[in-house]
C-alpha cells in the first residue's frame, strides 16, 4: 500500500509540476504582451508627434488654424481615450533664460487652462523639453499633475511625450546646433491611469496584479496599480523593464491566488485481500484519470491557443497597417492581413519579403549576430504590378511553434510623403513662375559667398527689372501681366546652364547666380544674352503684342568677405544705373555707383520732406533731463526732438532725413514747424502740462541766419501766452563758431523777452572756452562721445571736468548727454553737473497732444 501511494503521489506531483510549467508559460507570454502593448501605445504617440512635426518642419510660419486642422485630421482621441491635450509651446528668449510658453493646445475643450502657460512652472515637463531638444528624440516626461486636473484626480497622474521643433534646414548634428535652432517644443500628454490601463486589455487585470513604477533615477514613483479585492500570491512576480523616451519603467506583475484542489488517498482497514484489490483499482483509476485529465489539459491549451490565435489574425484583419508573418530561413511569406492583400495583392503570400522591396538590400538580414531583432527603415515597396509606394516598415524576428518568423508591420506614407514634397517646393518656389522665390535665392547666394571664401571659382549676380512693364499692367489688367511674367520666366532659363540659378524676386524683378565664370567678359555675355532675349521676344494678349525691355545690374562675386546685404544692394544700385543710362542695358557696379544712389536717397527723401507739413507726418518727442542736484527748481524740464513718421506708422529718427533737408534747404522749413507747433500746444506737450518748468527746442544754423526767425518767436510767445522763461533755444557749438556774430545776436535778441538760450555739443568745435564769454547763453551741453568715454579715458574725463568747472565759474548750468549708467551719474554729480541726458534714463516718446493724431506710433 506504501508502495501504491508513494507511486501515485510521485505522479501526482510530477502532473502537478507540469500544470504550474505550462501555467507559468502562459503567465509570462501574457506579461511580454502587456509590455508590447504597453511600447506600442507609446510607439504611436510618438507618430503622431512626428505627423505634426513634419508640418512645422515643412514650413516657416504655422499658424494656429493649421495646427488645429492637422489635430482634427488625425483624431488622436480615436487611438489614445486618455489623450489629454496636443501642445505647442514656443520658445521664449528672457533675461533669466529661455521660456517655452504654450500657445497653441488641442482639443480647446477642457483645456483653457494651457493657454499661455509658461512650461517653466513645471520642472519634471521642463526637463523633458531640455532632454528632448538636446537629444533630438522623443523623450517622456516624470509624472506630474497636468495644468487642466481639477478636483481629487490623482496629483501626479499626467505624463508628457515631447519632441523639438527646429528652425528649417538639414537635421542639426550637434546639441549646441539643436539649442541655437530650436524654435519650440511639440508635445501630447496623457492621464497614466488611462494610458497604461488602455494599453493593457482586460484579461491581464483579471489574472494579474499589474503595478508599474518610474525607475529612471533613485527615487521610485509608482505609475500604475490595478489592485483588487482578489489576494495576489507573493511568492510569484513577473518582471519587465521598459525603457523608452529616456525614462526607465518597472512593471511588476503579480498572479491572483487559485484555489487548488487537494488530493487524500484516505485509510483503509479491509484486509490484505481487499486492501491489494483496491490498491489494484487506485491504480488502475490514478492511470486513467490522469490520462483524461492530460487529455483534457491538452484540448483546453489548444484551445486557448487557438483562441488566441483566431484573436490576433481577426485583429490583424482589422488593422489599417500592413501586417505580414515570414520564414525566417527563405523569406516566404505565410501570412499577410487584409490590408496587405488590397495594398500588395491578393497573390501576396505567394512571394518573399525581398520581392516586395524596390531595392532588395535595404531588406536586413535580422539572422546576423550583429543585426538588432528590430529594425525600422524607410523604404519603397512594390505591388503586385510593380507599382511602388513609400512606407515606413518595421521589422522583427519572433518565434512561433517553435520555429523563427520574420513579422513585418508597415505602413503607408505615400501621401504624407507627397504633401512634404509639395510644402518643400511651395516653400523654395515662385507660385505664378515656378522659378525659385527671393528666400531660397538668398540662400543659394549666402552658399555662394561661404564658397568663396574657401576660394571656390567666381560667380556673378544679375538683377533684371523689366522696363515699363506697370504699362501692360495698366493696359490689358494684371491677368496679362501675371501671364508675361510666367512665360518671360521659361524663355530667361532657355538662356541660362543647367548650373545657373534663375530666381524671381519680387514683381517684375529677377535674378541670376551664374556659376563657374573665368572673367567680367564672360560675364558680360551671360547678361547680355539674356537681355537680348528679352528684348527680342515678343508678348501676345488677346490680338495684342507687347515687346519688353530690362535693365541689368551686374556684380561679380569675386572677392571674399562680401555679405549678402551688402552684395543685394550693390545690384540694385546697378540696376538703377542702368534705368538712368536710357534703359534696355547692361551695368556692371563700381564705386562711382554709391554716391548717385546716395544722391538719389536724398532726392526722395527731400521730396517726402516737402510734403511732410501738408500730409501730417511730421512728429514731436519728449525726451526728460535728470536733475543731479536736489537745490534745482521742481517741475520736469525736456528737450524736444523731431521725428518722421513713415507709411507703417514707424517713426524715423532725423539721422535719416536730416542729410537730405540740409542738402536741399529745408531745414527752415523744419524748424519753423517745430517751433510753431510747440508753443502752440506747450501745455500739452508732457503729462506734466502747465507744471513743464522747460522746453528745449533745436535750430539748425540755416534758420538762425534768417533774420526774421527771432521776431516770429516772439510773436508766437505772445500769441499762444507762454512764458518766455518756460522755453529754451539751444544751437550746436559748430554753427555757433561758424557766424559767432550772428549768433550773438540772435541770442540776445531771446534772452531780452525772457527765453533761455543753450549751447549744445560743446567740446567737438575748433574753439577754445574764451568765447564762451562772447555768447549770451545760459546752459552748456557736454557732448556725449566725451561723456560715453569718461569712466575709462583720462581725456575725456579731464574735458569733462574743465568744461564743469568753467560753466560754473561763468554762472551755467552744464548738461551732460548721453549718460548711461550710475557710476556715470555718480561722478558727474560729483563734478557739479546740473542735468543728466540719455536713453538709458529716459527714452523719447511722442508728445501728448499727438497721441490721437498718431496712434500707431510708438516711442522710438
Amino acid at each position: 500500500m506504501l508502495l501504491g501511494l508513494a507511486l501515485t503521489m510521485l505522479l501526482r506531483h510530477q502532473q502537478i509540476q507540469r500544470e504550474q510549467a505550462a501555467q507559468e508559460l502562459a503567465r509570462s507570454a501574457l506579461v511580454d504582451k502587456s509590455s508590447v502593448a504597453l511600447v506600442t501605445q507609446l510607439q504611436s504617440a510618438e507618430t503622431l508627434l512626428r505627423a505634426v512635426q513634419s508640418l512645422f518642419l515643412s514650413s516657416d510660419e504655422v499658424s494656429e488654424r493649421e495646427f488645429a486642422n492637422i489635430y482634427a485630421n488625425l483624431q488622436p482621441r480615436r487611438r489614445f481615450p486618455s489623450l489629454q491635450a496636443l501642445a505647442y509651446a514656443r520658445k521664449e528668449v528672457r533675461a533669466d533664460g529661455d521660456h517655452y510658453v504654450t500657445t497653441w493646445v488641442q482639443p480647446l475643450t477642457g483645456n483653457a487652462a494651457l493657454a499661455g502657460l509658461d512650461v517653466n512652472a513645471q520642472p519634471n515637463n521642463l526637463l523633458g523639453v531640455i532632454e528632448s531638444r538636446d537629444s533630438d528624440l522623443p523623450t517622456l516626461s516624470a509624472p506630474f499633475r497636468l495644468a487642466q486636473q481639477v478636483g481629487t484626480m490623482p496629483r501626479d497622474d499626467g505624463i508628457t511625450l515631447r519632441i523639438p521643433i527646429f528652425s528649417p534646414g538639414p537635421p542639426p548634428v550637434s546639441v549646441g546646433e539643436r539649442r541655437r535652432r530650436e524654435t519650440g517644443s511639440l508635445a501630447v500628454s496623457f492621464r497614466l491611469s488611462g494610458l497604461i490601463g488602455n494599453a493593457l486589455s482586460p484579461d491581464v487585470t483579471q489574472i494579474f496584479r499589474v503595478r508599474i513604477t518610474d525607475v529612471t533615477d533613485a527615487r521610485e514613483r509608482l505609475l500604475f496599480d490595478s489592485t483588487t479585492t482578489a489576494p495576489v500570491d507573493g511568492s510569484k512576480d513577473f518582471q519587465r523593464r521598459i525603457a523608452y523616451g529616456g525614462r526607465v519603467w518597472r512593471m511588476d506583475m503579480q498572479p491572483h491566488v487559485v484555489a487548488q484542489t487537494g488530493f487524500d488517498l484516505g485509510d483503509s482497514a479491509l484486509p490484505v485481500g481487499v486492501l491489494a484489490s483496491l490498491l489494484l483499482a487506485m491504480l488502475v483509476f490514478t492511470i486513467a484519470s490522469t490520462r483524461q485529465r492530460a487529455i483534457a489539459l491538452a484540448w483546453h491549451m489548444t484551445r486557448r491557443y487557438r483562441e488566441s490565435e483566431e484573436r490576433f489574425r481577426a485583429l490583424n484583419e482589422l488593422l489599417p497597417a500592413l501586417v505580414l508573418l515570414a520564414d525566417a530561413d527563405d523569406g516566404a511569406i505565410t501570412y499577410a492581413n487584409r490590408a496587405s492583400r488590397e495594398r500588395l495583392g491578393e497573390s501576396v503570400d505567394r512571394r518573399r519579403l525581398s520581392d516586395l522591396f524596390e531595392d532588395a538590400r535595404l531588406l536586413p538580414d535580422l539572422r546576423q549576430p550583429d543585426t538588432r531583432d528590430f529594425h525600422r527603415i524607410s523604404a519603397a515597396l512594390c505591388d503586385e504590378q510593380g507599382l511602388r509606394f513609400w512606407a515606413d516598415v518595421a521589422l522583427s524576428k519572433v518565434v512561433l511553434d517553435g520555429a523563427e518568423k520574420l513579422l513585418m508591420v508597415a505602413i503607408d506614407v505615400t501621401e504624407q510623403r507627397q504633401l512634404n514634397e509639395m510644402l518643400s517646393f511651395q516653400a523654395s518656389h515662385d507660385a505664378l513662375t515656378e522659378l525659385y522665390n527671393r528666400r531660397e535665392f538668398e540662400s543659394r547666394l549666402q552658399g555662394i559667398l561661404n564658397a568663396t571664401e574657401t576660394g571656390a571659382p567666381m560667380a556673378v549676380l544679375l538683377y533684371i527689372d523689366l522696363d515699363q512693364f506697370k504699362l501692360i499692367n495698366d493696359t490689358s489688367g494684371h491677368i496679362a501681366g501675371d501671364h508675361l511674367l510666367a512665360q518671360l520666366a521659361a524663355t530667361m532659363h532657355k538662356q541660362l546652364s543647367a548650373s545657373d540659378v534663375l530666381a524671381r524676386l519680387g514683381g517684375d524683378e529677377f535674378g541670376v547666380l551664374a556659376l563657374d565664370i573665368p572673367d567680367r567678359q564672360a560675364a558680360e555675355a551671360v547678361a547680355e544674352r539674356v537681355r537680348h532675349c528679352i528684348d527680342q521676344w515678343v508678348f501676345v494678349w488677346e490680338q495684342r503684342s507687347y515687346t519688353v525691355s530690362a535693365s541689368i545690374g551686374v556684380v561679380m562675386i569675386d572677392q571674399p568677405g562680401m555679405t549678402m546685404k551688402d552684395l543685394l544692394a550693390r545690384a540694385d544700385t546697378a540696376c538703377y544705373m542702368a534705368k538712368e543710362l536710357g534703359r534696355n542695358r547692361v551695368h556692371f557696379y563700381s564705386e562711382r555707383d554709391d554716391e548717385a544712389a546716395r544722391r538719389r536717397g536724398e532726392m526722395e527723401w527731400a521730396n517726402r520732406l516737402r510734403w511732410a507739413v501738408d500730409e501730417q507726418r511730421l512728429v514731436l518727442v519728449y525726451q526728460e533731463l535728470t536733475p543731479l542736484s536736489p537745490r534745482l527748481e521742481s517741475g520736469p524740464r525736456v528737450e524736444l526732438l523731431l521725428r518722421f513718421r513713415d507709411d507703417s506708422g514707424t517713426l524715423v529718427l532725423p539721422g535719416v532725413f536730416m542729410p537730405a533737408a540740409e542738402r536741399y534747404s529745408l531745414m527752415p522749413m523744419l524748424d519753423r514747424w517745430v517751433v510753431e507747433t510747440a508753443l502752440a500746444h506747450f501745455d500739452q506737450l508732457h503729462p506734466a502740462g502747465a507744471d513743464l518748468r522747460l522746453a528745449t527746442i533745436n535750430l539748425s544754423g540755416a534758420s538762425v541766419e534768417d533774420d526774421a526767425l527771432a521776431d516770429l518767436i516772439i510773436a508766437l510767445l505772445k500769441k499762444h501766452r507762454v512764458a518766455p522763461s518756460r522755453v529754451c533755444f539751444e544751437i550746436t557749438e559748430t554753427v555757433a563758431v561758424r557766424n559767432l556774430s550772428r549768433v550773438a545776436r540772435f541770442m540776445e535778441q531771446l534772452r531780452q523777452v525772457g527765453c533761455k538760450t543753450a549751447l549744445d555739443d560743446f567740446g567737438v568745435g575748433m574753439s577754445s572756452f574764451a568765447y564762451l564769454k562772447n555768447l549770451p547763453i545760459d546752459i552748456i551741453k557736454i557732448d556725449g562721445s566725451f561723456i560715453r568715454d569718461m569712466l575709462t579715458d583720462p581725456v575725456s574725463h579731464a574735458i569733462v571736468r574743465a568744461v564743469a568747472d568753467i560753466g560754473q565759474r561763468l554762472g551755467l548750468e552744464v548738461v551732460a548727454e548721453w549718460v548711461a549708467d550710475e557710476e556715470t551719474l555718480r561722478v558727474l554729480t560729483a563734478m557739479g553737473v546740473s542735468h543728466a541726458q540719455g536713453f538709458s534714463l529716459h527714452a523719447p516718446e511722442p508728445a501728448r497732444f499727438q497721441y490721437a493724431a498718431a496712434p500707431s506710433a510708438s516711442p522710438p
